[in-house]
């Protein structure tokens, strides 16, 4: 079939059914209409489209089951209206090149972090692990290679093509670091001022549709279609809660330093041209963390100020709470990997690629790995589910709190300061270059919110 992206698969299906029970929206009502699609050949089958689309329409209109237990609005001021206290900014005690040098971390760290999962991004544990173990090289303490015996490469399936650390000189394009460098692309244009219709616009001009996925991909099929935001992050899109608006924080981080208030408005303007509720909150989360950690040192206490800028009555903060709760317990690593497992399926697709599931792993990196950024970011990969997404993430929060001073060569080294994106005018630059591109932003925005 031509163009499958631009129609509902089976499998869009299953996960949009598995999204409304998560949302605890009552599907009474279309729950049999669900079971005669699922029964269809939707994926090779044309014509079923329009019933697929209807339904899903029809979906999206459903009220809250009666017994919901969780509070979770996706709009600016409901989401401010449903967080906890907490401090909105912070002192910054360091000076101008202490900051800088900061922000650099928090790139570098980013990249470093997302090359070493992506070779073996959508790896299963068992493969990742049994990978690991036969080389007697578990737990992870270095960049996967390629280079490995003959009967290794056989028996796990090693792509040569992949970005393993012995096929790259710098870090090669990934939508994770894109769409970091699509954040300061947009703060350059539009400044600290921004809409999700910018947001929206920016995308369209910059960054060809096939470079996107997932809800991200929903969206900007939207955008097309003349659906702006926040319509485009609802219409037709069963990946409104996934891992998508949770990689693209960072540079909200970076241009806000002690400033996570303003880090999670930016987010939440950007997260919600293409995602909802937990999937929003996981962007807003992430860039209070990046925001508050040139001036907090404590990792619980960074990772309780980004929780206070999201809703109490969450899923989202219920999740971190309980990773948070393993840590204060003494519960091992392995133990609480375990415990994460045990909650979400990997071979379920909603599970591994959702927010919420790749945020636990994000806390348990930050919080085991106890701010050595060797630990944090092996932690976080060693997890499973979305690697690279969240070697990149942890990569950056560990990177900021450290500084590029801090962060050893072996992690950094072989990015040769050099990154390839798919953001148009950023084809291959340096990584060094745009930290001091943003960090002039920072300057920038810091002067219009003093």
């Amino acid at each position: 079939m031509q163009h499958r992206h631009l129609y509902l698969s089976s499998q869009d299906l299953r996960i949009e059914r598995e999204q409304l029970m998560d949302e605890g929206k009552d599907i009474f009502s279309i729950a049999a209409e669900f079971e005669k699609l699922a029964a269809e050949d939707l994926d090779n089958d044309l014509s079923l489209q329009p019933r697929a689309q209807k339904l899903l329409d029809r979906a999206i209109n459903l009220p809250l089951t009666v017994d919901y237990p969780y509070q979770e609005p996706s709009d600016l001021q409901g989401i401010r209206e449903a967080r906890p206290e907490g401090p909105r900014t912070l002192p910054l005690r360091l000076g101008e090149e202490a900051l800088f040098d900061r922000v650099l971390g928090a790139w570098l760290g980013r990249c470093s972090g997302c090359l070493l999962g992506k070779p073996v991004e959508g790896w299963r544990t068992p493969r990742l692990w049994g990978y690991l173990k036969d080389l007697g090289r578990y737990p992870l303490a270095d960049y996967f290679t390629s280079a490995v015996p003959q009967e290794i490469a056989a028996k796990y399936g090693i792509d040569p093509g992949r970005a393993f650390i012995d096929r790259v000189q710098h870090m090669p394009e990934d939508d994770d670091t894109n769409y970091t460098v699509l954040g300061l692309a947009i703060l350059k244009r539009h400044g600290a001022s921004f809409t999700p219709q910018d947001v929206a616009d920016f995308w369209l001009g910059n960054l060809p549709i096939l470079h996107t996925f997932t809800a991200e991909r929903v969206a900007y099929r939207n955008f097309v279609q003349l659906i702006p935001p926040p319509s485009s992050a609802i219409f037709r899109n069963p990946y409104r809660e996934w891992i998508g608006a949770q990689i693209r924080a960072d540079f909200f981080g970076y241009v806000t330093l002690g400033r996570p208030e303003l880090a999670t408005e930016l987010a939440w303007r950007d997260g919600s041209v293409s995602h909802i509720k937990n999937g929003i909150y996981g962007e807003m989360w992430v860039a209070a963390m990046l925001a508050a950690a040139v001036a907090v040192e404590d990792i619980k206490a960074l990772i309780r100020i980004g929780l206070s800028q999201i809703p109490a009555r969450s899923r989202f903060r219920e999740a971190i709470d309980e990773v948070m709760g393993w840590y204060e317990q003494g519960l091992d690593f392995e133990a609480a990997i375990s415990r994460i497992h045990r909650r979400w399926d990997e071979n379920n697709r909603h599970h591994w690629c959702h927010a919420i599931s790749n945020a636990q792993i994000v806390a348990l990196g930050l919080l085991w790995g106890e701010g050595n950024f060797e630990k944090s970011i092996c932690q976080a990969v060693q997890a499973g589910f979305d690697t690279d997404c969240n070697g990149a993430t942890v990569g950056s929060v560990v990177g900021m709190l450290l500084g590029a001073r801090r962060l050893p060569q072996k992690w950094i080294g072989p990015l040769n300061d050099t990154i390839e994106t798919g953001v148009a005018g950023y084809a291959r630059v340096r990584i060094s270059h745009l930290a001091k591109e943003g960090f002039e932003l920072y300057k920038a925005v810091s002067q219009g919110h003093s």
